[in-house]
């Protein structure tokens, strides 16, 4: 009965559609595609279409995030190998630097080195150390007196002690006297040593003058 009374009312449509003229029937088919199209596009595929954009736009900002993750990685691996080579070339420097209980040792073996090639110390007196930041210079000043090659030879050697010795401030000037004595000269300089700070040394506190009232 539902479905005589559905067809009932249609009929008076479909008469009305049957009475349009062709042109007529293509502009109603037409114009009901659009609105169906229209109502689709807008409820399903817009809709489908922003989270698309959305989802594009999420990943090229994770595959930005992820390039710069990568590049980080990369610089990171260069900087700890930068750190392993300074800490080696640290420890390495920290072996030659003497310590404190070899420094006696080593100024005996400078002179010893002296001696050795014929050398004649006037002077070997050790200076007061100088702190820096975690090592302290032992100066030492020093006073000889041979030839040139000898000199030399001298110099060469305590280069080449295990420890590090740096001479400086090498002042030569031609020795007085007659004979052998004539060809020699006087050179004087420092010898300066190094030895590793456990701790650095305290920065002292500027007292704060009190004002007058």
């Amino acid at each position: 009965m539902e479905k005589k009374g559905i067809a009932k009312s249609i009929e008076p449509f479909l008469e009305k559609i049957e009475s349009l003229s062709q042109v007529q029937r293509i502009i109603i088919s037409v114009g009901s595609f659009v609105v169906i199209a229209g109502i689709f596009i807008y409820f399903l595929y817009l809709p489908k279409y922003e989270k698309i954009n959305s989802l594009k736009k999420q990943l090229t900002d994770l595959e930005q995030k992820l390039s710069t993750a990568k590049r980080n990685a990369a610089d990171l691996k260069k900087f700890q190998a930068k750190m392993k080579e300074a800490e080696a070339q640290f420890n390495m420097a920290m072996k030659k630097l003497p310590e404190t209980k070899e420094i006696p040792s080593l100024l005996t073996a400078i002179s010893d080195s002296g001696q050795q090639v014929g050398l004649e110390f006037l002077l070997f007196e050790p200076k007061k150390e100088k702190k820096k930041e975690f090592y302290a210079e032992i100066p030492v000043a020093m006073s000889l007196r041979g030839d040139y090659h000898n000199l030399a030879i001298f110099f060469d050697q305590v280069a080449r002690l295990n420890r590090i010795v740096n001479i400086t401030n090498i002042q030569m000037t031609r020795a007085k006297g007659k004979g052998k004595a004539a060809g020699e000269l006087l050179a004087k300089c420092t010898a300066v040593t190094y030895k590793f700070l456990d701790e650095p040394p305290k920065k002292k506190k500027k007292k704060k003058k009190k004002k007058k009232k």
